[in-house]
């Protein structure tokens, strides 16, 4: 049944004037549910300037009275047969219509990328149970279980061996760098939970619209003149929580076992600890294929939040 919103209330599309009404949205609902905003305005802006998200088809803003009361939005990437999906209010109707408002969208992405379907996913918090029973009245159904995990840095940190016969390559000067670590990064997280390929082109300008990023936040290692392992880090943590934040760590299945990733990340908590900031962050699926989460727990970090992906397929329109 489809939810009808109070004669009242008005719906737009978002623009990037919007983000600071955003973000008090979602600052607001976060902290009602897990005690802080875990959201910046830059969070804001990068999402609605989002290369390949366009406003007037897969985002939407509803107003009570001119006060902004929820917050919804679709995004698909590679060859969209996953799209994520975001809904932020405390009204339930309000949730419904925009629910409602994404799942057409949903079906019609579908239709014009020829699938026959495709799956939508949306996170929530553990802690908001509440949300959780409805997502399952709604048709969804739990995916996987992240953890966000964080080591704390007390002074300095010291920086780890090179593992024998790597060669570390900091930063990313040239497209062939870039290409290789994008290389890496598609082919070590291939058939993860939601990861969707995407091409070269489609990544760089993802990157290049990220306010918290920049190139010199690649960390690349060559084993036998070969890339076998990257790192991508950010800003993305570092306003809220003063962090540090690994985005993106990838080793190829052929050169697992040799602590690869291991020195990555205690690479990156002596970089962060020198920087002055008080801990690196990083999220992981419990449900990896990879023993990632061992790996985290093994140098230290602990899961500090939990989030669950829900998910649920839509048939095209």
């Amino acid at each position: 049944m489809t939810a009808v919103l109070p004669d009242a209330y008005t719906v737009r599309s978002p623009t990037l004037e919007d983000a600071q009404a955003v973000l008090e949205l979602v600052s607001d609902y976060n902290t009602s549910v897990v005690g802080f905003a875990d959201y910046t305005l830059d969070d804001a802006q990068d999402e609605l300037s989002e290369p390949g998200f366009d406003p007037t088809t897969d985002g939407w803003l509803v107003f009570d009275d001119g006060r902004l009361v929820g917050y919804g939005s679709i995004f698909g990437k590679g060859d969209h047969r996953q799209l994520d999906l975001d809904v932020v209010t405390t009204d339930p109707v309000v949730e419904r219509f925009l629910l409602d408002r994404i799942e057409r969208r949903a079906a019609e992405i579908a239709a014009e990328y020829g699938h026959p379907a495709v799956q939508v996913d949306i996170v929530n918090y553990q802690a908001d149970t509440a949300r959780e029973e409805r997502l399952g009245g709604y048709g969804f159904e739990r995916g996987t279980i992240f953890h966000r995990m964080r080591i704390d840095h007390d002074g300095t940190v010291p920086a780890p061996a090179v593992p024998a016969g790597v060669t570390v390559r900091r930063g990313a000067p040239d497209e062939a760098s870039r290409r290789a670590a994008h290389d890496v990064m598609n082919a070590s997280f291939a058939g993860q939970f939601g990861f969707s390929p995407r091409s070269y082109e489609e990544w760089h300008a993802s990157l290049e619209n990220f306010s918290g990023f920049d190139w010199s936040q690649q960390t690349v290692l060559e084993l036998d003149g070969e890339v076998v392992a990257m790192r991508l880090c950010n800003d993305q943590f570092v306003e809220d929580e003063n962090c540090g934040y690994i985005g993106r760590l990838g080793v190829l299945e052929k050169a697992r076992g040799k602590g690869l990733a291991k020195f990555l990340l205690r690479d990156q908590f002596a970089l962060d600890a020198a920087a002055g900031r008080t801990g690196t962050i990083l999220h992981v699926d419990t449900n990896n294929p990879t023993p990632a989460l061992g790996v985290y727990l093994s140098v230290g970090m602990q899961a500090t939040l939990v989030m669950e992906v829900w998910r649920r397929e839509i048939t095209a329109s």
